[in-house]
């Protein structure tokens, strides 16, 4: 075989691949946003492109019979806690792991990792208890507090490995400047973090409003329910066949995340830390 022929059975292999997943990631989106524009409440009368286009779900959603609003402003808030929270932990503990010797710090890199391989899932009885101890047990900063914990571990390796890719040169040069570690974190490092920062953010800004299971441990009251749990209530119930506003509801979801993801998009694909090497 020639190496002619056999480059293009390899792109056209690849092409191959890209079809299959792109089959795989949108034709569930295209059911689900062709589903919320059907009209009734039945899945099995629905279709990925509706014989009549009706928004009646989409407008039920925002009326005065729906919880929704409520939904997404709970969501939202934990979402917005959660991923404001997790960067300004994480750029700590990692500027501590990454630029300072202490006692413990092997160690504590060492639990950072162990801890990666343990779901949150299997201290949830031990959370639960503690939560009700302290009196946040049904509350969204109860909610938050267990996201901002969880998610230190993982958040800290990421940031600590992309610190420790900055010159420490450039450390040593603010401290002739007079610049103490404060000084260095805020005005060298963290300029040069914001495209792993801005990671962190968006993860742990979609994580709330993906979970389902970790709310529905915490919380109760229905005026405390994230966008999960209470979209999960439409088609929870015994007699319940609200599939099309389900969909509506969960389209809806992106909306938040794709603003953040545009407002973050020069972050995400900037290479800061190799520019301001150069420089």
């Amino acid at each position: 075989m020639s190496s002619k022929t056999k480059s293009k059975l390899e792109v056209a292999a690849i092409y191959l691949i890209l079809a299959i997943v792109s089959v795989i990631i949108f034709y569930p989106l295209l059911w689900t946003i062709g589903m919320s524009l059907n009209q009734g409440t039945s899945l099995y009368s629905s279709s990925i492109i509706p014989d009549n286009f009706s928004l009646e779900h989409y407008k039920w959603l925002f009326s005065p019979q729906s919880d929704y609003l409520l939904w997404y402003k709970n969501s939202l808030i934990v979402a917005f806690a959660n991923a404001i929270g997790s960067v300004v932990l994480t750029a700590f503990v990692a500027y501590a792991f990454s630029r300072f010797k202490f006692v413990g710090r092997k160690n504590g890199l060492y639990i950072f990792l162990l801890l990666q391989m343990f779901p949150v899932m299997m201290a949830m009885v031990a959370l639960y208890i503690f939560l009700n101890m302290i009196g946040l047990l049904d509350s969204l900063t109860g909610l938050i507090l267990i996201y901002l914990g969880g998610q230190i571990p993982f958040n800290a390796w990421l940031v600590k490995g992309y610190f420790d890719t900055i010159p420490k040169e450039l450390d040593e040069a603010a401290k002739i400047d007079g610049a103490g570690p404060i000084r260095i974190f805020w005005s060298v490092l963290l300029p040069l973090a914001k495209p792993i920062l801005a990671v962190v953010a968006l993860f742990n800004f979609m994580a709330p409003l993906f979970d389902f299971l970790l709310p529905s441990i915490v919380i109760s009251s229905e005026e405390n329910y994230t966008l999960a749990l209470g979209l999960y209530n439409f088609i929870n119930d015994q007699f319940a066949n609200n599939f099309t506003r389900f969909a509506a509801g969960s389209v809806l979801i992106a909306v938040p995340i794709a603003t953040i993801y545009l407002f973050l998009q020069r972050y995400l694909i900037s290479g800061l830390a190799s520019g301001g090497t150069k420089g």
